[in-house]
């Protein structure tokens, strides 16, 4: 498996540059959060107004905070010398980041591209190489299933994929 080089290097950065690194995992947030969920509630809006149903809610992409391994009695810590000035050493700071912070901003930004996906499927059901990751988005029809003419120039592929045709012979 092909892996990011991270942890190797992480003990030779100068600390100044991992403090402005951690303040750096925020920012993203900040700035995109809003413009995701404006994002979210279009794509949603969108996918209401043709006529969807069945679309896995948002808390469908959450962990069950019962799967999370630690709560704040046994939460671990960095142990640091003045405890006052290093966020890494208090439990809250932990469980802020390891139950709230992580788990709903990756949620969040899997349910945008669940929703997009489904955008995808239903307005362009043509195969490409990265088509089939889109198998978590399927739809019974794409626009292009509805009318048999329309269907029947689709290439075969297309027309017989099951991510966006449930009554295709193939299965997924």
């Amino acid at each position: 498996m092909e892996r990011v080089q991270i942890g190797k290097n992480f003990e030779k950065q100068p600390t100044w540059k991992v403090r402005i690194g951690v303040l750096l995992i925020y920012l993203p947030l900040i700035i995109t959060v809003p413009f995701v969920i404006l994002g979210i509630l279009a794509a949603r809006g969108h996918l209401k107004l043709v006529g969807a149903t069945g679309i896995r809610p948002f808390w469908d992409f959450v962990p069950t905070w019962i799967t999370h391994r630690y709560i704040y009695k046994d939460q671990i810590v960095y142990e640091t010398g003045s405890k006052w000035m290093h966020w890494e050493s208090y439990r809250f700071y932990w469980i802020f980041n390891c139950k709230i912070y992580c788990p709903l901003s990756v949620a969040l930004f899997k349910y945008m591209a669940y929703l997009v996906q489904i955008v995808e499927n239903w307005w362009c059901p043509f195969e490409h190489d990265k088509k089939g990751e889109y198998k978590n988005a399927a739809i019974d029809k794409s626009y292009w299933h509805i009318y048999e003419r329309e269907r029947s120039m689709l290439h075969p592929d297309d027309r017989e994929n099951p991510i966006w045709n449930e009554e295709s012979k193939e299965k997924m």
